[in-house]
């Protein structure tokens, strides 16, 4: 018999229907000790949430977060809120003993992530952090390739997540559906909402960022608030480009925009080593671009890797070599691994704690686009 793992889910938005998915989805394809649950789902409007709770087969709706979190037949809360209401669920979560996932950015800032990693540690509850790209197989074989020592010293990492949906001075901020162009609600823009997965899995790839010097911009500086009705300031980033620094010597260029006209989801990266380069286009994610210098020089160039051989990261647990998965996969991927952890106490990254450094490389790249300086990290990994 599977042990019951019981699900609260606080959200009922985009990330909330790509977290439910994964859950329903799970045992399907990873053989593991417990079995997901979908017990509660939880959201301030009644109607959109028992509406969300009937279609993916939720058993009951709250619409108080409290009392989900402290129900006694829930063992996992999922925290898909606005980054505003992260902290003060997850320490809650962590006081009642739950088991939390969180969707990323952590917190707004990380004066407020650190009580969250302080919680969950001091409550000793697993915990995991919705950074769902390291388990795109193709991002998984470039770690891969790199912790074999494929590349080499590695030299340059340029990285991008171009968007081009805020363009028009017509869309409002704040309410359920734009809050993250509120800075109350978000923290900040493109930083924390996009940057973030760049830099998590660039520190995933490549190590710790220690110092960053950046250049922000908010290109509508007014919109109307979709909860007072007034034209209000806008307090986001709407672009940001910065370079970095890592630890082991090797320079950053990064580079996030939600008005790149004609780009839906452009996240891409491109590595290059003394021995190799690898590149990754979100928009192709079942591919992985290789480049290995020790070929004999008559055959040498780029090749294309279709990352769905069974030996391929993941891709064992689906369809036959030449079939693709999708976005949505990596997050069944990471709950997976989230799983398993729990079962064999070695714990899936990023925690709390592996998320907060993240946390401190946005908080550094805002310092410095506002006071146009170097600003160091603190980042420890």
């Amino acid at each position: 018999m599977s042990t019951p793992l019981r699900v609260a889910m606080i959200g009922y938005g985009f990330m909330g229907r790509a977290h439910s998915n994964a859950y329903k989805r799970l045992n399907d394809f990873f053989t593991l000790d417990h079995r997901a649950v979908l017990k509660v789902a939880c959201a301030r409007n009644e109607e959109k949430v028992k509406a969300f709770a009937e279609n993916w087969g939720y058993e009951r709706v709250e619409t108080d977060w409290r009392k989900a979190v402290e129900a006694p037949d829930v063992d996992l809360v999922d925290i898909c809120t606005p980054n505003d209401t992260h902290q003060e669920i997850a320490i809650a979560a962590a006081k009642a003993g739950k088991m939390i996932v969180c969707e990323k950015p952590l917190a707004r800032s990380t004066a407020e992530a650190e009580p969250m990693v302080k919680a969950v540690e001091e409550a000793g509850v697993p915990n995991m952090v919705w950074f769902n790209y390291r388990r795109v197989p193709a991002i998984s074989l470039a770690k891969q390739l790199i912790d074999e020592g494929r590349l080499g010293r590695v030299f340059h990492l340029r990285s991008n997540f171009l968007q081009d949906w805020t363009i028009s001075p017509d869309v409002p901020q704040g309410g359920a559906a734009l809050w993250r162009l509120d800075a109350q609600a978000a923290g900040s823009g493109v930083t924390g909402d996009l940057l973030a997965h760049n830099i998590d899995t660039a520190m995933w790839l490549n190590g710790a960022i220690t110092r960053v010097t950046a250049r922000t911009e908010t290109f509508v500086k007014e919109r109307k608030h979709q909860l007072t009705g007034k034209m209000e300031p806008v307090g986001i980033d709407d672009a940001c480009l910065f370079i970095a620094e890592f630890a082991n010597g090797s320079l950053g260029l990064f580079e996030s925009t939600r008005y790149a006209r004609g780009h839906k989801a452009l996240k891409t990266f491109e590595i290059n080593g003394e021995n190799g380069s690898v590149g990754f286009n979100l928009e192709e994610m079942e591919y992985l671009d290789y480049f290995d210098y020790r070929q004999d020089s008559h055959v040498r160039g780029w090749r294309r890797i279709h990352v769905t051989n069974g030996e391929h990261p993941y891709m064992g647990h689906y369809w036959v070599p030449g079939l693709v998965i999708g976005y949505e996969h990596s997050f069944l991927n990471a709950l997976a691994d989230f799983v398993r952890g729990v079962e064999t106490g070695q714990p899936a990254q990023p925690d709390f704690r592996n998320a907060l450094q993240t946390q401190k490389v946005c908080e550094a790249v805002l310092e410095s686009g506002r006071t146009g300086q170097w600003v160091s990290t603190g980042v420890t990994l």
